[in-house]
């Protein structure tokens, strides 16, 4: 069985990307990050061996690398879009990340789908109580994992363990910071090796 990772991103568009954090730093620092930090993700991830990489975009047509394979995010909220994601592939782990990761490598992506040979699911905790990652086996099946959840709030990773109910095992990844708006870009700053 294939390991397959998705990256969810917004198409890099000039004041539709990141709305958060333009809020606080301007459209323009906004977009140059959010197109940066896909930049790098892809150049990290999309070409290792060891995962099929996948790139789940929403926001219209734009130039990706012809390394990575393109569908676009079904419609719905965030919950709805990952879980239709998880299911639209056949048997086989499959690992979500977000693009406004900076520190993202793939030893993360490989500790995740190796967390997956042992557990069900598997979570990177952002320091804000939302993640950065979520996966799953999906073998045979897997819960309905993304409903409730109080999306962009310190209780989005609680409520999705919940959701696993006493059925399902997990395991936790390292803690990276999610850049969703100045405050966790400062703390990204200001935690990065000189």
């Amino acid at each position: 069985m294939k390991n397959r990772l998705v990256i969810f991103a917004k198409a890099p568009r000039l004041g539709r990307v990141k709305s958060r954090l333009a809020a606080d730093i301007g459209r323009v620092a906004a977009w140059r990050f959010q197109k940066l930090a896909l930049e790098r993700t892809l150049r990290r991830l999309a070409r290792d061996p060891r995962w099929e990489c996948w790139l789940a975009v929403t926001g219209g047509p734009a130039q990706w690398p012809a390394t990575v394979k393109r569908m676009d995010q079904p419609r719905g909220d965030l919950g709805q879009r990952m879980d239709r994601v998880m299911r639209g592939f056949g048997p086989g782990p499959v690992v979500i990340i977000g693009s406004d990761i900076p520190d993202i490598s793939t030893d993360h992506i490989n500790a995740a789908f190796c967390a997956l040979g042992r557990r069900d699911a598997v979570f990177g905790p952002a320091d804000d109580g939302g993640y950065w990652l979520v996966g799953l086996r999906r073998r045979p099946s897997h819960p309905a994992l993304f409903s409730p959840v109080r999306w962009s709030t310190r209780h989005a990773l609680a409520d999705t363990i919940d959701n696993l109910g006493n059925r399902y095992d997990y395991e936790l990844l390292d803690t990276l910071i999610d850049v969703d708006d100045a405050a966790s870009l400062k703390r990204w700053r200001a935690a990065a090796p000189r």
